[in-house]
């Protein structure tokens, strides 16, 4: 249970400022299906009691209704109820004592706590046991979900009460990787299920304030070196870190490791009769000392060569879109290309890998792609630090409906690294095989915070920064956009040159 083992003297705030952000995110949010997958002990059950009440204590004509707690254990129940009294006095919300009763579930005796609203709602806290909501008909609680050992059949219960317009909610702290409570998250950012995930770490609550109101409720001062030393300490007395990290920062134990397995990629890759090549160009820190007009022939020469007779091979008849991942030195700048096909199918056409080439001539053979690639529906670029010109100006040429510049983050890694596996577990990508490639792609891990994303170098050399994979996610993104270009006749130069004719019919 998330709730705190004390909790604050309500009447002494008002109750808008009771929750901390994280919590009044999670309350205000009115999906039909969510889940927090958060620490141990930041108040999140604590935060559900409050809902539970503002639901409850309405009246049927203003969409209150009842709530239904189910939790591991007698005691979480218990805690769950008296944290709703509580709720219900700061609220000024009539409800009567709470009461102990036997729910009869076949040959067993099930102990449930209830609290009864004015309104003709209750909020009642059940056990574990699915047969327990067969009949009820109200919003469902499941906390500590990963802990649950019938987890399937408590949630295949609690989904039944949809369908009549009640919520699930799922709290928990991880319990391991291949969890039921883990898979349903993946399924869920990857677009497979509709529940929306709420993700809480220690350094997140603590950055919304849950130390200082542990102080608070304490009665001793705050410090940021007492925070310091208190987050610390909960880290090293947890016996691994592994542990640690499942417990305060939402890792599931065995996720760490490459986020896609070698056997997976490899079984995505295919040759060129299947695949489009990867063409690379790099060019020396002379070559940006060249007069301007002189890289810009020397490039267009470069694509009317290598990129015109693999883009005139493309299908007219299917969509496109392009990833960018960018890089002015160092890195490498990766554009990946790819066909669309009729079941969504993404098969890179064509990779090309940029190596130390001015922004003017990463900008020219951009757009000689884009201007040449059949039915473009979507181009997502890395807006990152210098990359972010180029991104704007692209914005500027081709639309933003068309044209996405995205800031990569934590938080979007967090929410499309997911679909980007997807895409791998559900045979939905077909990319060139290539080594480099795979280093790329197989340097996609899971960091202390749980977010699948790239931290160490790839490559032989280590001269890439798993370029490729960062691309193709950005693709596999840019092929979701809806946008596309407009097609027009342009108007003539001179007025009766080539203007259609009212007589003619051809307006």
């Amino acid at each position: 249970m998330s709730a705190p083992a004390t909790v604050p003297d309500l009447s002494a705030f008002r109750p808008d400022e009771v929750l901390l952000p994280y919590q009044k995110v999670w309350v205000a949010d009115t999906s039909p299906l969510k889940i927090a997958e958060k620490s141990r002990r930041t108040g999140l059950t604590w935060a559900e009691a409050a809902d539970a009440v503002l639901s409850a204590a309405l009246s049927r004509a203003e969409g209150g209704g009842n709530h239904f707690y189910v939790g591991s254990n007698k005691e979480m129940a218990r805690e769950f109820i008296d944290a709703c009294a509580l709720w219900a006095t700061a609220f000024d919300k009539a409800a009567g004592a709470i009461e102990e009763g036997v729910l009869e579930s076949g040959d067993k005796a099930i102990l449930t706590f209830t609290l009864y609203f004015e309104s003709g709602f209750k909020i009642q806290a059940l056990s574990s046991n699915p047969a327990n909501l067969r009949g009820m008909q109200g919003n469902v609680t499941i906390d500590e979900a990963a802990f649950h050992e019938r987890l399937a059949e408590v949630l295949k219960a609690a989904l039944a009460l949809t369908m009549w317009g009640s919520k699930v909610r799922l709290i928990s702290t991880h319990n391991g990787d291949d969890n039921l409570f883990n898979e349903l998250i993946k399924d869920s950012r990857a677009g497979k299920k509709r529940y929306r995930v709420h993700t809480i770490t220690l350094g997140d609550a603590c950055q919304q304030g849950l130390y200082r109101r542990i102080c608070q409720v304490r009665g001793v001062p705050w410090s940021a070196e007492a925070e310091a030393q208190w987050k610390a300490n909960l880290l090293r007395d947890t016996a691994t870190e592994e542990d640690a990290l499942e417990e305060y920062y939402c890792k599931p134990k065995s996720g760490g490791g490459a986020y896609l397995s070698r056997a997976l990629i490899e079984a995505r890759m295919a040759g060129p009769e299947q695949c489009g090549p990867i063409l690379r160009l790099a060019r020396t820190d002379d070559f940006a000392r060249w007069p301007e007009n002189l890289r810009a022939v020397d490039i267009l020469e470069w694509c009317q060569q290598q990129l015109q007779p693999h883009l005139e091979a493309l299908n007219p008849a299917l969509p496109h879109c392009l990833g960018e991942d960018f890089a002015r030195s160092g890195d490498l700048t990766v554009l990946s290309v790819a066909e669309i096909g009729q079941n969504l199918h993404l098969t890179t056409r064509l990779q090309v890998e940029l190596k130390n080439l001015p922004f003017s001539q990463q900008r020219q053979i951009l757009w000689y792609l884009l201007d040449r690639l059949p039915r473009l529906r979507g181009v997502a670029m890395d807006a990152r630090g210098n990359g972010q010109q180029l991104a704007e100006e692209t914005q500027d040429k081709y639309g933003t409906e068309l044209v996405a510049g995205v800031m990569l983050s934590e938080t979007w890694y967090r929410e499309n690294m997911p679909r980007f596996k997807a895409h791998f577990e559900d045979a939905l990508i077909t990319l060139p095989r290539d080594a480099d490639t795979l280093a790329d792609l197989r340097a996609i891990a899971i960091n202390r915070r749980g977010v699948p994303r790239i931290d160490e170098r790839t490559g032989a050399d280590k001269s890439r920064h798993g370029d490729a994979a960062i691309a193709l996610c950005l693709m596999v993104f840019a092929s979701t956009l809806d946008g596309a270009p407009i097609e027009f006749t342009p108007l003539p130069d001179r007025p009766g040159e080539g203007f259609p004719s009212f007589e003619r019919g051809c307006w």
